[in-house]
């Protein structure tokens, strides 16, 4: 099972969601999300949990790249640009410091004509397990 595989089955949350890890290489990562009206707040743009929720699976398959179980500890999230329904999200997660211990990314949520949606910086710790994965894609 490669890591791709292995998120998109156990990530039920991220997948029940709509988003959907389309890239993974060491260090870097690619998802993508289609907002339906499901995913907007009250005030008819896209909901700030579907736009974390998107940045987290790219996180995950970031900083798990390296095959290492790896989980979140300390996100923060800066809106930048409303989404409505129709939009395509697409988030790109790169590693910016690969720690042993406590890795470093930086996600950029953009639509699809490239405006900056949302940025997700995200610090991690890396366990002494090993994922039971066979590759990245």
């Amino acid at each position: 099972m490669t890591l791709k595989e292995f998120l998109s089955k156990n990530d039920k949350f991220a997948a029940n969601s709509g988003c959907k890890l389309t890239e993974i290489r060491e260090g870097y990562a690619r998802a993508e999300l289609v907002v339906t009206p499901d995913h907007l707040n009250a005030g008819g743009v896209c909901q700030g949990g579907a736009y974390f929720t998107l940045a987290d699976i790219a996180l995950a398959a970031v900083m798990n790249s390296h095959e290492g179980l790896t989980f979140g500890i300390e996100n923060n999230i800066m809106f930048l640009h409303s989404a409505k329904a129709g939009d395509t999200l697409t988030a790109e997660a790169t590693e910016i410091f690969n720690h042993h211990k406590i890795p470093y990314v930086d996600v950029r949520i953009t639509n699809q004509n490239g405006d900056l949606c949302c940025v997700v910086t995200g610090l991690a710790y890396r366990k002494d397990a090993r994922l039971p994965i066979e590759g990245l894609m």
